[in-house]
């Protein structure tokens, strides 16, 4: 009667995991899809200026990577770029400097910020900076980009002609990030993946929507906007900048568009599973704002919707449960069909889809893993810098 008992137990859960599954299938602005890309656009009568913040911190391994494509963009306008070196120990200033004499092409400023004072990060901080030195030429659009970003030619017009033709206030595409080593091929779409799973791209640029979020690596803001919205003194405390900036847009009464990018890639390597688990546990508990039940109901529902399904096929198999197995089989097949269109797009194997559930393991010990870091009193972390909680000051390390 117990074994009976426990069996009818395990295929409920697994029936609620399916049934999850269906409605993330179905009803969470189609988030698998991978077709939203540059809004439909024509180029403008008159190209508007374009400034280009760089926030840099010993970023010389990436640079000769990232910074020609900056300097080669192929902009009708009057386009300049400013890249802060925000204390870096590498060379990273001098660096810039000898790539711009090297390439030529757009006007490079080097700036430096100092070190950010209480309630800042140290990335916003830098972006502070730079839009500072930019509002003297006085552009109509700010080009937000990491030091790790690589942009093709036309990036920044068809950025700019998208912005102009929609009305976006925001147009931001998260770029290609690199897919080469073993771990990366396991861990780096999933993580497109799951971000989308939280702020489904349609959703994102339907007027009226709640829900916001922009990929830091590549952010077309209007600069009126910035301006409007408070940025970034307004976030200045956030570590999940991209997001913030897109919450504090759309509150200000912005449009903002997000998608996956074609010609937008990250040259940062994340060789090791170490360098991805720190990648993503610096900022996981972040993302939870800190709260134990949201890491609680996190925990929970990654393990209900990634974690049953196969357990329930290995349990339902080995115990003869064939309504369980076939549940969670199909609930597995519904998991690993989403989960498709995200490898095609990084070109992928499509094998890796089954493979979901362990990865989806391993982000939830990141998570956990955030979330001791942050009890510990190490907290989020960029470029060497530490934050045990919102307006903590830096710790260097």
């Amino acid at each position: 009667m117990g074994q009976t008992a426990g069996v009818s137990a395990l295929l409920w859960i697994t029936a609620v995991s399916l049934a999850a599954w269906c409605w993330l299938l179905l009803c969470q602005g189609f988030f698998w899809r991978t077709d939203v890309r540059l809004p439909p656009r024509r180029e403008p009568d008159g190209w508007p200026s374009v400034c280009v913040v760089v926030p840099a911190r010993d970023e010389a391994a990436v640079l000769p990577a990232s910074l020609p494509s900056l300097l080669a963009q192929d902009y009708p306008g009057r386009a300049e770029i400013f890249l802060v070196d925000d204390g870096s120990t590498d060379g990273t200033g001098e660096l810039a400097r000898e790539l711009s004499r090297r390439h030529g092409g757009l006007p490079l400023t080097v700036g430096s910020p100092g070190e950010p004072p209480a309630g800042w990060t140290g990335k916003l901080w830098a972006v502070r900076h730079g839009i500072g030195l930019a509002r003297a030429r006085e552009p109509e659009y700010l080009l937000l980009t990491d030091a790790d970003i690589a942009h093709a030619p036309d990036s920044l017009r068809m950025l700019v002609a998208a912005a102009r033709t929609g009305g976006f206030d925001v147009v931001s595409q998260m770029a290609r990030l690199r897919v080469e080593s073993v771990w990366e091929r396991l861990v780096v779409p999933a993580f497109v993946y799951f971000f989308a799973q939280l702020y489904p791209f349609r959703r994102i640029g339907r007027k009226g929507s709640r829900t916001a979020a922009a990929a830091g690596g590549c952010v077309l803001l209007r600069a009126g906007t910035a301006e409007k919205a408070r940025i970034p003194d307004g976030i200045r405390h956030a570590v999940i900048d991209d997001v913030a900036l897109a919450r504090a847009v759309k509150s200000a009464g912005g449009h903002v568009w997000l998608g996956l990018a074609d010609r937008v890639d990250s040259v940062r390597p994340y060789p090791r599973l170490h360098d991805l688990w720190r990648m993503v546990s610096r900022s996981a508990y972040a993302q939870l704002r800190h709260n134990p039940l949201l890491l609680l109901g996190t925990v929970a529902g990654l393990a209900l919707v990634y974690l049953v399904p196969p357990a329930a096929v290995v349990a339902g198999a080995a115990g003869g449960g064939t309504a369980t197995a076939v549940t969670g089989a199909l609930a597995w097949a519904v998991m690993a069909g989403t989960y498709v269109p995200i490898l095609r797009y990084y070109r992928q194997p499509l094998s890796l889809a089954p493979l979901l559930p362990f990865t989806a393991l391993l982000y939830l010990l990141m998570t956990v893993d955030s979330a001791v870091q942050h009890y510990r009193g190490r907290g989020a972390a960029w470029k060497g810098r530490t934050y045990a909680r919102p307006g903590a000051v830096p710790d260097e390390g």
